[in-house]
């Protein structure tokens, strides 16, 4: 059977924000920035539809499947970087969503800021497939057109792992671990991957 991937539109926000918000129930960046299992979902159900409505949305490069199986949320080359002028808007809802946490995630933003590639690239912010769909091919198929795309045009792609257990799935992809960025405080540590364009 063959998926069809198409870009995302503001419609889907929400059902899109609540199935990432499945796949990424147990990630250890997630648990850390939301370690209260009852109140996770909810909260990260919010977080994704703050990303998808104010950072990847605007720049149509957000990939789903026809029932929303799950989502790649890409930033073209040279607006990766989370502009401060979303944050502002999005700071009273990212407040409730993290409470305490809020300024734990901010950290954790501006780490892996500190060390991301300004060479040219395509930047994979967020692939996350259903966990009923995992290891069905999904998350393969969200990444092709973007991937398809880097290939054609030359430009690499980079993605931060936050799952050590993922790694094999993105190098079957082209991207090879880069270094390790370890969080403040005791937080999570991550994989920064780089994708050189395959010919």
């Amino acid at each position: 059977m063959t998926l069809v991937v198409r870009k995302a539109e503001l419609t889907d926000s929400g059902p899109l924000a609540t199935a990432l918000a499945r796949a990424f129930y147990d990630d250890p960046v997630m648990t850390w920035l939301i370690p209260n299992d009852a109140r996770r979902r909810k909260r990260l159900t919010t977080l994704f539809d703050l990303e998808l409505r104010f950072v990847h949305l605007p720049h149509e490069e957000v990939y789903t499947t026809a029932d929303l199986a799950g989502g790649a949320l890409w930033g073209p080359p040279h607006k990766w970087r989370t502009p401060p002028v979303s944050v502002l808007r999005t700071l009273p809802r990212l407040g409730l969503a993290l409470g305490v946490r809020l300024p734990a995630a901010l950290r954790f933003i501006t780490t892996i800021e500190k060390v991301h590639p300004r060479q040219p690239h395509w930047y994979l912010a967020v692939l996350g497939t259903e966990p009923e769909n995992q290891g069905k091919g999904v998350g393969s198929a969200l990444l092709a057109p973007i991937l398809q795309r880097c290939d054609r045009d030359g430009t690499p792609a980079y993605f931060e792992s936050s799952k050590e257990s993922n790694i094999p799935f993105y190098k079957r992809h082209g991207f090879e671990v880069t270094g390790t960025i370890d969080m403040p405080r005791g937080g999570p540590s991550v994989w920064p991957m780089w994708r050189e364009p395959r010919p």
